[in-house]
């Protein structure tokens, strides 16, 4: 088949099959790119046992046995093909199943990302809001400090400063979402409140607030959701680094022991469910979407 016929023949598909193929390309794409990666990377397939001065050339090999493995490609199918059947397979770093990690890790990544994520769109739509309705100099200048100041801190030092604190991780990640959620909220705010139809309205005396309720927010419905999918896959990404400087027991941590220890397993596994994770997110103003045209 050539490739116009092929394109030709994806082109005709239902709209959901043509999704679900791109996303499942995505996801071997991804977690083959990411197993060739740590394969090349320097250092892979050494053990720091072998450094032992006390280890006898007898235990050398058998440690070096231990990694025996075949070709790249061959062990990359294998093991997606027992993903497939349900087995993802054994941590070598952490010598445990890679499932009863996941079902460990996951809830802890899941309950900071909730709170982090909940406490940053109420604090970032109510001063939003607050700013539309008031239209008050101080209060601009108050959230331009604040919103300045979070976004140019790192997120490892915001962990930092949290762990110093004693306060859970789900707080920092709201602290690293906040600024992104109120810059893209305000903007938006702004130039809808700027359109000839609002300021008509304005002037005919309907209150800001009224404005705010059915002019402004009906309007940028659509673009709140796309930031929402996005702020998911940020808060995901934000906690790598929150977690392993706050040292919670999640997901980010558990990737960034299996970093340094090259599990290429584990890693591999960690590259697939992120990879979904990630369409799952940015599928949700799709979804949206989907549901203003149906209604």
């Amino acid at each position: 088949m050539t490739p116009t016929a092929t394109k030709s023949t994806i082109q005709k598909m239902p709209r959901i099959l043509r999704r679900v193929f791109a996303a499942l390309a995505t996801v071997l794409a991804g977690g083959f790119l990411c197993a060739l990666l740590i394969r090349l990377a320097p250092g892979y397939g050494f053990d720091e046992r072998e450094m032992d001065q006390r280890m006898r050339a007898e235990s050398i090999r058998a440690i070096r046995a231990e990694r025996t493995e075949t070709g790249f490609a061959a062990l990359y199918w294998q093991n997606l093909r027992a993903a497939i059947g349900g087995d993802l397979g054994k941590s070598r770093a952490l010598n445990r199943p890679i499932a009863e990690l996941f079902a460990e890790r996951l809830p802890v990544t899941a309950r900071s990302m909730a709170i982090g994520l909940a406490l940053a769109w109420v604090f970032a739509l109510g001063l939003a809001a607050a700013m539309a309705v008031t239209r008050s100099q101080a209060l601009n200048a108050f959230a331009a400090a604040l919103s300045g100041a979070t976004l140019a801190l790192p997120s490892a030092v915001i962990a930092l400063l949290f762990l110093l604190a004693g306060w859970p991780p789900g707080l920092a990640v709201a602290v690293v979402i906040f600024p992104r959620i109120f810059r893209y909220l305000d903007s938006l705010t702004r130039g809808i409140l700027d359109q000839p139809h609002v300021l008509f309205a304005e002037a005919k005396g309907v209150s800001r607030a009224r404005i705010l309720a059915y002019h402004v927010l009906p309007v940028a419905a659509e673009e709140i959701a796309a930031l929402a999918g996005i702020s998911v896959s940020l808060a995901f990404g934000a906690l790598i680094p929150i977690e392993v400087v706050c040292g919670s027991p999640g997901f980010g941590l558990l990737a960034w022991q299996a970093a340094q220890a090259r599990d290429l397993p584990l890693l591999v596994d960690m590259t697939v469910i992120v990879t979904l994770f990630t369409i799952a997110a940015n599928s949700i103003p799709d979804f949206f979407e989907r549901a203003e045209r149906a209604a």
